[in-house]
């Protein structure tokens, strides 16, 4: 009989590889510094991260149940696409969350809270200023999360945050590209203005507005992104067509 004190450690440790590597590819593939339809290579992986192939192949497994990561025999792992279709309609569902918490705010938002928000978002403008455009963008969800809640009512708060996860990753890919960067700042502060005032009468409003204007931004640098796919190149990881002539790997109108 073998000895069980003697497997255990090794196969925590490969655990303990396979989550932290999980963790980093699931940042990369969120963020968009691994774009829709970017082919994984196992070789180039296992060199950047310091690892086997077996701690490797588990994280990917992990990233394959969660839907960010494809696998397919004779093509191998891909970062999953995106669809733009389901895209679009959880935006439209965003917008108007977004409009129903600055109607709650109105009621509802406290002083604390507002401070709270204010010191958040000028950490972002201090990120906007000094072009750390990663930081920006995860301070900018931050900030929107807690707007949300502080409209007080959980349910509002906990649908928002499951749509805002499925359209996170479609943030980040575009977030690369994103010309409105100084325009979504100049909204930011309006926000803020607006949960300044007294009144708070312009909220629903300039939160709604805000989110059709992100979510047009996000869409057509993705349907860009989409219509080029064929034709990029890159070296290394990239999207790419897949062998079936009709399927564009990275993103999807269905």
């Amino acid at each position: 009989m073998i000895s069980q004190s003697n497997n255990p450690p090794l196969l925590l440790r490969t655990r303990g590889m396979a989550a932290e590597v999980a963790a980093r590819l699931r940042v990369m593939i969120d963020e968009g510094e691994m774009p829709p339809g970017a082919r994984i290579d196992e070789k180039e992986m296992c060199m950047a991260f310091d690892v086997s192939k077996t701690p490797l192949r588990e994280a990917l497994k992990v990233l394959v149940s969660e839907g960010r990561v494809t696998h397919r025999q004779y093509i191998g792992y891909r970062v999953a696409a995106i669809d733009l279709g389901d895209l679009a309609s959880t935006f439209e569902m965003l917008h108007g969350l977004e409009a129903m918490a600055g109607e709650l705010l109105q009621q509802r938002v406290s002083v604390t809270q507002v401070a709270a928000i204010g010191a958040k978002h000028r950490r972002m403008v201090e990120c906007h200023n000094s072009g750390k455009r990663l930081e920006y963008f995860q301070l900018n969800q931050q900030v929107h999360q807690m707007i949300v809640d502080a409209a007080g009512n959980p349910v509002l708060s906990n649908i928002y945050a499951t749509l805002m996860s499925k359209v996170h990753r479609a943030r980040g890919a575009a977030n690369t590209d994103i010309l409105r960067w100084s325009e979504s700042m100049d909204e930011h502060d309006a926000i803020l203005a607006a949960l300044e005032d007294p009144a708070h009468t312009d909220l629903p409003r300039i939160l709604r507005e805000h989110s059709e204007n992100t979510a047009s931004e996000v869409l057509a640098v993705l349907n860009r992104a989409r219509a080029s796919a064929p034709a990029a190149r890159d070296e290394g990881v990239k999207p790419e067509v897949s062998r079936e002539p009709e399927e564009v790997v990275g993103f999807s109108q269905d």
